[in-house]
Parts: structure tokens; C-alpha cells; sequence
């Protein structure tokens, strides 16, 4: 027969069990988001500060996919469905969300990659993911994410065949709006000179250097410049006898659509998004005293 000493120290060490129990319950789900953050397990990607990884030659294609829980009236869309980068290249992309109701509504973004042992190569830089995030009534965003694929993908025999990785987030509706952060913060962002060097890099570095031309011609000192007038470049006449001076709207008119605004142009490339736009015309004013 047990003591009552000894049936005190029983109840007692079942009460710790239980509550040790009840304890790992309701942090479950943040203990396993943490394990798949750390691991990669899932398809979860990694966050890190910066991207310091040597670019590789091995190309992989990233495409974007979104979704919205039906209790949240947004509507969500990647701006661009996919990009093609070096594994170790830096990559700026943005997402567009738009609250269709008549209220303030807190939303809540969780990604995954496919397939999911790529996941512990994904590197993410910045992101709204995993946050609760405000988007005001009928307002709309775009919101940017940085990233990287790392190098070691391609040393890995288990990812040898990934050529093609899909990023896909899903907003919910939040259950804890309390303290959630305002996207307002993304549309009345100022113009980002960095995320433009890297949205040059990316789609326009191909055709244009800064100190020597390519397929176009040479860009450091573009802004105040006038059109047509880099020496030993071959313009088409159209652009040659324009008569611009290549101002920040200038630049603006003529990514978002260079035969539109100057009919006869051979440029083929558009950059659809303002927001890239913007960013693009900032980083070529920030170099711009290099030909000047």
C-alpha cells in the first residue's frame, strides 16, 4: 500500500507529464514550422541575411504560384510567372495583393517549394511570409521577395535532376490580427536604387553594360543624357533623331514601352511593372555621374 508521501510525488510527477504534455500540443505547430525551417524538411525554404554564395553555371527556373483561402476576399498573383537564374544569383521578385472587400483585413502567407528536397537550397533574403499582414480596404500592394538558389543544389546526387523549382504561397485569413504589420508600407515605399541593381542585373545587364555597350548601348550617365548619342553605337534612326533628353519619366515612358514612345525603335524588351520600373530609373540616377 503507498504512503500518502509516496502517492503526493505521483500525482505530482503526472501533473508535469501532463503539463509537459499539454505544453508541446499547443506549440506543435510552431515547433514543426521551426523543424521544416531548419531542415528544409517539407519543402520549406531557409532565410538568411544576404547573399554571399559564388554564382554557379548550372540554370535553374523558378516558377511562382499562389492561392487564397476562400474565407479571405484578396486577390493574389505573382507579377511575373517565372524567372531563369544561376544557382547563387540574387533574385528580386514581387507579388501583387488586392483586399476586394469593404474592410481592413489581416492576412497570413505560408510557402512551400516543389519539389520538396529543394527546399533546404531555397534561400530566402526577404519576404512577407509567415507574418500577419494589413491590407486596407480596396487597396492594393506589390510586395517583393528576395532570394537565392544555393550552388551546393548541384552538388547534391538527391537534386541532380532539378532543373525547374515552384515557390508557392497561400494567404489565409489571420486568427491573430493583433499586432499585425501594415502592407501600406510596400505602396508607399520610396524608390529603391539596390532593388533596381538587382532588377538590372537581372533583366537588362544581357543587352547593356554601364561602361560599354552591347546589343544597346552603354547606360552609366544615361539619366540627363540625350538620346542617341553614345559614340560608335548603331541607333536606329528613329532613336537617333528623337530629340530626347533622357529624363526619369523619359526612362519610365520608354521601359514601359519603347516603340510607343518612339515609334521605329528596335528595342523589343517591355518592363511592364511601375514599381520595377521605378526601381530601375533610381539605380541608373545612381550611376549616372559615371559617363557624365
Amino acid at each position: 500500500m503507498k504512503t500518502p508521501g509516496k502517492m503526493f510525488f505521483t500525482v505530482a510527477a503526472l501533473c508535469v507529464v501532463l503539463a509537459v504534455m499539454a505544453g508541446v500540443t499547443s506549440y506543435s505547430v510552431t515547433l514543426y514550422r521551426l523543424f521544416c525551417a531548419a531542415t528544409g524538411a517539407n519543402g520549406t525554404t531557409q532565410r538568411v541575411a544576404v547573399d554571399d554564395a559564388a554564382r554557379s553555371d548550372r540554370v535553374v527556373t523558378v516558377f511562382f504560384d499562389t492561392s487564397v483561402s476562400p474565407a479571405l476576399p484578396w486577390k493574389f498573383a505573382p507579377v511575373q510567372r517565372s524567372v531563369k537564374l544561376h544557382l547563387g544569383q540574387d533574385a528580386l521578385v514581387f507579388f501583387t495583393a488586392e483586399n476586394d472587400s469593404n474592410q481592413d483585413l489581416v492576412g497570413h502567407a505560408t510557402f512551400n517549394v516543389t519539389p520538396e528536397k529543394a527546399g533546404s537550397y531555397f534561400k530566402k533574403i526577404q519576404c512577407f511570409c509567415f507574418t500577419e499582414e494589413r491590407l486596407a480596404a480596396h487597396q492594393k500592394v506589390e510586395m517583393p521577395v528576395d532570394f537565392f538558389v544555393d550552388p551546393r543544389l548541384a552538388t547534391d546526387p538527391n537534386t541532380e535532376d532539378v532543373h525547374e523549382i515552384t515557390l508557392s504561397y497561400t494567404f489565409f485569413h489571420s486568427m491573430k490580427p493583433e499586432g499585425a504589420t501594415d502592407l501600406a508600407r510596400f505602396a508607399s515605399a520610396p524608390a529603391d536604387a539596390a532593388a533596381g541593381g538587382k532588377l538590372f542585373a537581372e533583366n537588362c545587364s544581357a543587352c547593356h553594360g554601364l561602361e560599354t555597350s552591347k546589343i544597346g548601348p552603354a547606360l552609366a550617365g544615361v539619366v540627363g543624357r540625350k538620346s542617341g548619342v553614345v559614340a560608335g553605337y548603331p541607333y536606329s534612326a528613329a532613336l537617333a533623331h528623337a530629340g530626347l533628353v533622357w529624363t526619369a519619366v523619359n526612362l519610365d515612358k520608354w521601359l514601359a514601352d519603347p516603340q510607343m514612345f518612339v515609334p521605329g525603335a528596335q528595342m523589343p524588351m517591355r518592363v511592364n511593372d511601375a514599381v520595377q520600373r521605378r526601381d530601375i530609373v533610381a539605380y541608373l540616377q545612381s550611376v549616372s555621374k559615371r559617363g557624365s
